[in-house]
């Protein structure tokens, strides 16, 4: 796997952190909660390779 792949990864993988972080944290508002799982899936969907 070249190396701009895995930097790419990385890359998915921190903002699918902080986005489930946030998911966390989030209590009262439920409209951003599920805007968080919206762009939270294209970036899940990438990481395990799934077109």
């Amino acid at each position: 796997m070249p190396l701009v792949m895995i930097v790419y990864y990385v890359i998915c993988l921190f903002i699918a952190g902080m986005l489930v972080w946030n998911f966390a944290r989030e209590k009262d508002d439920r409209q951003m909660m599920l805007l968080y799982l919206v762009v939270l899936v294209p970036l899940v969907l990438r990481l395990l390779r799934i077109n």
